[in-house]
């Protein structure tokens, strides 16, 4: 688990540098979500463009790292 005050915007960034959505990356974002109880402004708008991306098809949710 990820300790830093903008854990969700780092792992967007990790999804939008592969553009991949991978489930390990989802599962750490619901973890935090969680975790925390809340959202920060920064971390929410990094899922907001993180959801653009994937609406724009520029990143892809795939099933594991692999594929």
């Amino acid at each position: 688990m990820r300790t830093s005050k903008y854990a969700i915007r780092q792992l967007v960034e990790k999804a939008l540098d592969i553009k991949k959505l991978t489930p390990e990356i989802e599962n750490e974002i619901n973890s935090e979500l969680t975790q925390n109880g809340y959202i920060s402004d920064v971390d929410y708008e990094a899922l907001e463009l993180l959801m653009a991306e994937m609406d724009a098809g520029r990143v892809k949710l795939v099933p594991s790292w692999g594929y």
